[in-house]
Order: structure tokens, then sequence, then C-alpha cells
């Protein structure tokens, strides 16, 4: 028995290590699962069978009509990146928080919201805000360190505030879930994920005397709301027509495309028809790394399924507590840990089946923990080693990763206390799908 005790960790073991060091070796997330995937399962069945019990599982998981919603959302914010909307909703920001101390600061992470919630991206929200508000800040003698780490921990709000692929792959994984749900449920938690950054923000700017914009004129502020105003419009209509039942969220996202190539490239004009080319590729190379990630999380959730990983973890939880709140927090501190290493995506895709069924099986509401696991591994984009919100930050200011660990932490707090609202106040994920009748 103590034989068969020791066997049954063995391949959990073996494929943690596996992955593990291919990840601290360099080689790609992806390629790390899938290999981990490989090994463990030839542990378990025969190489060949092994092999191509892998292959059906990558096609099987990226076969739905959901998915598409994936490559038209990063296509549309492909275009938003490109497309001059940045700057628009940057002056928006001004407008609205410009006489809050530290106000470059405050913009910085408003248009964040605003611009990762339309674009769906907080690598291109921390690209396109951060390069263009790093200059100005600097200027205004703001400790370049200070605003990398507002840019960094600012820009992956918008993953929560629909429309988000993430929140899409969970929809999917958790089965039973409508995608419009997430997306209502999404909005109080990622305007709270903002909102704490920006309480930092204004204690650390009220001490070391960080200026004010000078107060707009009429004319400025007329001239702001209308330039941002058709930006703002794509969640209206994507929004409402998901919720007045006008289209699904994959034809939204299609429609989103849509929208934006008419806003950026005939009412802007800031995209050229000879500079498409370039963006639909880069949005295919995109989408294809999402999709193979999807792919290759799929199997390695089917290996972890045949080893008995979900029943082993489930038996490893429930001996510790049966208390709801016990099982939350040490969930929390699992993917805060998994976060640092594995992207958003795979992460929901291999532990949603693992950890979901527990929570369930206490009553939790599985929008709730959705939010609750999507704002956690939101955490992870701004932590190395893979971090990519980090590094973008990095690469936009100028500044060195070591030197932009510091600051970071003040933010990190706040971040860390609003994950613990959100997890332990169901109303704040709940309390608008409620009122629209989702629930």
């Amino acid at each position: 028995m103590e034989w068969l005790t020791a066997w049954e960790w063995f391949v959990p073991l073996v494929m943690l290590m596996t992955f593990v060091i291919l990840v601290f070796t360099g080689v790609p997330i992806s390629f790390a699962i899938g290999i981990a995937t490989l090994v463990a399962g030839s542990l378990m069945l025969p190489t060949d069978v092994t092999l191509t019990i892998s292959g059906q599982k990558i096609a099987t998981g990226l076969d739905s009509f959901s998915l598409l919603a994936i490559p038209f959302f990063i296509l549309a914010g492909s275009l938003m990146n490109s497309g001059g909307i940045a700057h628009r909703l940057i002056n928006l920001s001004q407008i609205m928080v410009g006489r809050i101390p530290g106000s470059l600061g405050h913009v910085n992470v408003m248009a964040n919201m605003m611009f990762g919630s339309i674009s769906g991206s907080a690598v291109a929200a921390a690209a396109a805000v951060g390069g263009t508000m790093a200059p100005m800040q600097k200027k205004a003698g703001y400790e370049p360190s200070f605003t990398a780490a507002i840019n960094v921990t600012s820009c992956i709000s918008g993953l929560l505030i629909p429309p988000s692929n993430v929140l899409i792959v969970y929809a999917l994984t958790a089965g039973g879930i409508s995608v419009a749900t997430l997306f209502m449920a999404g909005y109080i938690p990622g305007i709270l994920m903002g909102l704490s950054v920006m309480l930092v923000t204004y204690i650390i700017a009220k001490r070391r005397n960080y200026p004010m914009a000078p107060r707009p004129t009429m004319q400025m502020v007329v001239k702001a709301f209308l330039d941002a105003i058709p930006s703002l419009l794509m969640v209206v209509i994507v929004m409402g027509g998901i919720l007045g039942g006008i289209f699904t969220a994959t034809e939204a996202s299609a429609i989103a495309v849509v929208y934006t190539f008419v806003l950026s490239v005939l009412i802007y004009r800031e995209i050229k028809f000879k500079d498409l080319p370039k963006i639909i590729l880069d949005s295919v190379v995109t989408t294809s790394i999402v999709l193979f990630l999807i792919g290759v999380s799929v199997g390695m959730s089917w290996a972890m399924t045949n080893a008995d990983i979900p029943y082993m973890i489930n038996e490893a939880l429930i001996s510790v507590s049966d208390n709801l709140i016990v099982i939350l927090l040490i969930i929390n501190i699992i993917l805060l840990i998994i976060g640092v290493f594995m992207d958003m995506t795979p992460a929901v895709l291999i532990f949603t089946p693992i950890f979901l069924p527990i929570v369930k099986s206490m009553g939790m509401d599985p929008v709730h923990f959705g939010i609750m696991m999507v704002f956690n591994l939101c955490i992870g984009l701004c932590t190395p080693p893979v971090g990519s919100a980090l590094f973008v930050g990095c690469s936009v200011s100028g500044v060195k990763l070591q030197d932009l660990l510091k600051p970071m932490l003040p933010f990190f707090a706040a971040l860390l206390v609003t994950l613990f609202a959100v997890s332990y106040i169901p109303q704040l994920s709940l309390f608008l799908p409620g009122l629209f009748g989702m629930k």
C-alpha cells in the first residue's frame, strides 16, 4: 500500500519537475506544458498512445465556436493599439482626474482601465498608454520607477473589465457559464483593482508633493469627451448587444473588429491601408501563441485527470479544512504562486477543473470563483520571471527590472487586499449579474 501511494505521487511530481526545469531553462511555456504532458503520459500509457491522445486533445480543445472570439478580439485590440485611441483616452483621463495630487499617475491608471477594457490586452495597454505617459511624467518630475510601477500594476485591470479573452476561456473550461454573465461580473472587481492602484498613487504622490494638472477650460473638456466618445462606444455596442440578446460574445468580437477598423482607418485615419497587412500578421502570431497554449493546456488537463491529480488535491485540501474561508485562502496562495511561473490562459485551463468542483461543493458560485481566479492570476502578469506586463512596462519606461520591484511592493499590497475583498464578498462579483437578471 505504501508503494502504491508513492507511485500515485510519482507521476504528478515528474510532471511538475519537468515543467519547472523546462521553464527555468528558458523553454517557452507552451512547449514546457506539452513536453511535461508527454513525459507524464508516457509513465501511465505506452508512448505511441500518449502521443496520439495528446494530439487529439489539442485538436478537440480548439474545436469550439466560442474560441473564435479570441482572434477577433485580438485583432480589434491590435487595430486600437495603432489607431490613436490611447492618446484620446489619455486626454479624457486628464479631464477626469487631473485635479488630484499626482494627476499624471491617476491619468495613467484611468487610461489603462479604459484602453485595457476596450483592447482586452494588458500588454497592449502597458505599451500604448505607458509609452505615451512615461515622457510626460518624467518631464513633470515624477520618479521613473514610480510611474512604471503604476503603469504595470494598473494595465491588468482591463482583463477583468469586459470584453475579456481570459473570461471567455474560463467560461468554456467551467462549462455551463454564460460569457455575458462573467462579463458583467467583472466590472466592479476590475474597477476596484484600478481604484486600489489609484489609492496608493495618491498617498505616495501626496507625500512627495507631485503636482496637479492645471484646471481645464470648458472647451478642453468638451473636446476631450467628443474625441473619446467614438472609442468608448465600442464597449457600449459590444456589451449592449450581448446583454440585449442581439448577438453572442463571439459575434460581438467580429462586430468589434468592424467597428475598430472603421474608427481607426476611416474616422481617426491613424492607420493607413498599407499598415493593415502588418497589423493582421501580428494578430495572427499572437492568436497562434494563445490558441497553441490553450491546446497544450487541454492536453495537460487530460494527463492530470488521468493521474488522479484533481482527486489528490481535493483530498489534500479537504483534509486541511472544510471551511470555505480557509479553502479560498489556500487556493489564492496556490494561484498566486502559479501565476508567477505560468501564463494566465493555461493556468485557467489547467486549474479550473481542479479547484472549481471543490468550491462548488462548498456552495461557492462558479461565476464568483471565476472572477476571483482571474483577478488572482492577473497579479502574476506583474511578477518575474514570466510577467509579460512587467517586461513591457520596463521596456517603455526605460527602467531596469531590479529598480522596479521595490516601488511595486505597495501596489502589490493594495492588489492583494482587493483580491481578498473580491474573494470573500461575493456581491462584488454577483451584484451586477443579479441586477440585470442574469443570476
